[in-house]
């Protein structure tokens, strides 16, 4: 399916799983417009948080949600990916800021990590209550507070990881979902390098970094 919507700034996607006002609170900070997901639009609702768009197969999000976004609602009925997911190929823009999609049932956390896979030339960042998440490009550099929690997690085989900045650092390391990961490492430099030559590795970062973490990419 062609995109049908296109952004020059940050946008925020919000999916139909907890949120809260504070979660709102920080994505505006970076993005004004906001894609709602199926269901996310009674989120946004609830929250007061008006939607430029609603898209989705449109199973999940009740009549009044329907009733009061009728001039922005797309219905994609394909049953082949998630609201999430049709959020992501029916728009354009260069970073993601996803809310309402890391709580709430665990189906939809790991179909949302999928995504980060699927689309490696996106910029999509997942933010829970604690975390952000995303696909960490393959030759990345942070600067953030030294004894930051700094956490990579293999999505399948990923090849030759290396780093710099890091209480434990990796060379030329291969990973794999079920073998070696590498959480809960640090920080020890105020710059943070990381390399790797083949494979989706997720990096995942608390939530107070996303400003850091927006400069970088």
């Amino acid at each position: 399916m062609s995109r049908i919507l296109s952004f020059f700034e940050p946008v925020i996607i919000i999916g139909g799983g907890p949120v809260s006002p504070d979660d709102v609170a920080l994505v505006q900070q970076f993005a004004s417009k906001t894609i709602a997901a199926d269901s996310g639009v009674d989120r946004a609702d609830a929250l007061g948080l008006d939607v430029f768009a609603v898209l989705g197969d449109m199973d999940s999000v009740s009549p009044g949600g329907l009733r009061d976004n009728v001039g922005k609602t797309t219905r994609i009925s394909e049953q082949d990916t998630t609201d999430f997911e049709k959020c992501i190929y029916s728009s354009e823009a260069p970073v993601y800021l996803c809310i309402g999609v890391l709580e709430g049932r665990m189906d939809h956390q790991l179909a949302a990590l999928n995504v980060l896979a699927k689309y490696p030339d996106r910029k999509i960042i997942l933010i829970g209550p604690q975390d952000i998440t995303l696909l960490c490009p393959t030759d990345f550099a942070v600067e953030l507070p030294i004894g930051t929690r700094f956490s990579l997690f293999p999505l399948g085989e990923v090849s030759g990881v290396c780093s710099n900045g890091l209480a434990w650092e990796m060379e030329g390391l291969d990973m794999n979902s079920s073998g070696k990961i590498a959480t809960s490492n640090r920080t020890r430099t105020p710059q943070v390098d990381i390399r790797y030559s083949h494979g989706a590795l997720l990096l995942v970062l608390p939530i107070e970094t996303l400003p850091e973490l927006l400069k970088s990419l």
